[in-house]
């Protein structure tokens, strides 16, 4: 199979790594930190460069371009620390694409295209922890009642699509955050970035799709995906920083990248970041697949991608020492990315269990 990249999709990782690289300086995402977790300015300039309407089709002002170059994208945003919520924008574009009516796709797409509109999507609650069809949030003739936790960019957002129950199956429903019976509580989350957690009393709602659990789903296959995209991109981030430092620190007269026994380590934290793309690209072929199929590889995926960021983590910061988790260095910040994006969509342990539960007597070898 051949894995290499076409010319569009180089070009496309180049423009957006030079836009990282000339326009979000690590200053920068400090300031956005600061300020609530988000820039409106870095946003638009991401959707200037066709980013928020990277996945959306041309119909709705989109690039209609598919996950490869997604993944190539996130790798670079990854890299830098980009704090701005766009996969919340991607998730909710291709939930409504797939799923929401003619009169709504015109709507919200060509909106969250143009960067004009963002949406977030609500779908853990306190309790469910990663079981997010645990639901206990209702709906009664259109009209939500319940509340959702940790919605990554909810504060900023212009609007939720929330999984609610109706009685009898789950499903998905887009609230604007403007409507009467809405209340949003915003916060910084322990990287930088911003959420928060949602109060819906009797709000009125527009249904996307009576099969909410098919766009959970759905919505939580796109999660692991781009999470297993931006980790390579931070990770790949992390080994040249701590590369670049090893060659400049000195002990005993010597650099330290000139220690055996310390670049036995940095070959470790090598391996785990080519087993983590390795996966990173199986997620995104995959995340086309027939459902059952496209859940099992996420699942592996994510397994992978948080075993990998805790060897790579970890490793960089010891091989910097004390000043590796101080503020002042960029590298305590892609650590603390790192920790949190092992927790989202269902930390490593959660996924290891349906990876457990996938298994069959024999691995496939005998009959």
């Amino acid at each position: 199979m051949d894995f290499n990249f076409s010319d569009e999709q180089n070009q496309l990782a180049e423009a957006v790594g030079r836009w990282v690289e000339k326009a979000y300086p690590f200053e920068r995402r400090l300031t956005s930190s600061r300020s609530g977790g988000f820039s409106s300015e870095a946003y638009q300039e991401l959707a200037d460069l066709g980013l928020c309407g990277l996945l959306t089709a041309d119909t709705y002002d989109g690039m209609d371009m598919g996950p490869v170059e997604a993944m190539v994208v996130l790798e670079k945003l990854g890299a830098g620390l980009v704090l701005e919520p766009l996969v919340q924008s991607w998730i909710a574009g291709a939930l409504i694409q797939a799923f929401g009516s003619d009169a709504l796709k015109a709507t919200w797409l060509p909106a969250l295209s143009s960067g004009e509109k963002r949406l977030a999507v609500a779908m853990g609650e306190r309790g469910s922890r990663y079981h997010w069809a645990k639901c206990q949030t209702t709906v009664t003739a259109d009209h939500l009642t319940g509340h959702k936790h940790v919605v990554v960019g909810g504060g900023v957002a212009d609007g939720y699509l929330v999984l609610a129950n109706d009685g009898a199956q789950l499903a998905l429903y887009l609230v604007e955050r403007s409507t009467a019976g809405v209340r949003c509580e915003s916060y910084s989350t322990q990287d930088g970035a911003n959420a928060a957690d949602l109060t819906f009393q009797s709000a009125p709602a527009t249904r996307v799709t009576a099969d909410g659990l098919a766009a959970g789903k759905a919505a939580q296959a796109m999660g692991v995906t781009w999470l297993c995209a931006e980790g390579v991109g931070i990770m790949e981030k992390m080994l040249a920083i701590t590369v670049d430092y090893m060659n400049t620190r000195q002990q005993f007269g010597k650099t330290i990248a000139s220690f055996q026994a310390l670049r036995h380590r940095v070959a470790d934290i090598k391996m785990a970041l080519e087993l983590a793309r390795s996966m990173s690209y199986y997620a995104t072929l995959k995340l086309n697949d027939a459902p059952e199929e496209r859940d099992r590889a996420m699942a592996r995926a994510k397994v992978q991608l948080g075993q990998s960021m805790r060897l790579v983590g970890q490793g960089c910061i010891q091989l910097h020492g004390g000043i590796g988790v101080t503020d002042e260095v960029a590298i305590s910040h892609y650590f603390k990315r790192l920790t949190q994006m092992e927790m989202q969509w269902g930390d490593t342990l959660h996924h290891l269990g349906h990876v457990s539960d996938q298994m069959q007597p024999t691995a496939g070898v005998f009959a």
